[in-house]
């Protein structure tokens, strides 16, 4: 693969591994926050947004550090985790998919949040005028209108998680085949004399990657679109 090594091939898969269940699993979380500060009142609200938009202004470093504190095997999360489940996310892959998503998160809401309330509240109202129940409403008239927004925050997300560097390191390390995501490899290479130009390949592959991320997000808005418009 573009005359890389097997580290770096690992790297690569790796990265996608991470970005895609970071996706998968934050997409929701998301969904149901930017719906909760969207749609309901409620005391905690201001309070709820702050929290969901700490980790874009707080630094990378420091986002894994409490990280490895709550979800450490010593952490309180993390000790109850592998007590009851055996589960261990610090310095595995599966801590790696956490640190993605949690990075992503103020992004994927801040998309969907934009989508949600660019909905006419009028065409729900009408819906429920009509007899459709509050779910109905949901499945066939806000999720559809927002669906455009909850892919970008998607892409946004999995764009995140393809580039995160920092709160991954602190929180997983860098350990090759296990948590050394394309960043953390380029980052390694770097600092070896030499492997300059594979350094350089592994950054045009996450390029590619993330610009095919973008492209299948828009043909697919594009389709639904249409789609809406007939």
């Amino acid at each position: 693969m573009l005359g890389l090594g097997v580290a770096e091939t690992e790297a690569i898969l790796l990265s996608l591994k991470v970005a895609l269940w970071a996706t998968a699993l934050g997409l929701p979380f998301a969904f149901f926050v930017a719906y909760a500060l969207t749609r309901w009142s409620f005391s905690g609200r201001g309070l709820l947004n702050i929290l969901v938009h700490l980790p874009l202004v707080m630094p990378p470093v420091v986002t894994g550090y409490l990280l490895l504190l709550a979800f450490g095997r010593r952490g309180p999360v993390g000790a109850w985790l592998e007590s009851a489940f055996g589960f261990v996310l610090a310095f595995r892959w599966t801590g790696a998919v956490l640190a993605a998503a949690l990075m992503g998160l103020p992004l994927v809401v801040r998309a969907i949040r934009l989508a949600l309330e660019a909905v006419d509240p009028k065409l729900e109202a009408a819906a429920g005028t009509l007899g459709a129940r509050p779910a109905r409403v949901f499945l066939t008239v806000t999720l559809p209108l927002a669906l455009p927004g909850v892919l970008s925050g998607a892409v946004l997300g999995f764009a995140k998680a393809m580039g995160e560097f920092g709160a991954t390191i602190t929180f997983v390390s860098n350990i090759p085949g296990e948590t050394q995501t394309i960043p953390l490899a380029v980052n390694t290479l770097l600092e070896i004399p030499g492997s300059e130009p594979l350094a350089l390949r592994l950054a045009v592959v996450s390029i590619l990657l993330s610009a095919v991320a973008i492209w299948l997000s828009e043909l697919l808005a594009a389709r639904i679109q249409k789609r809406r418009g007939t």
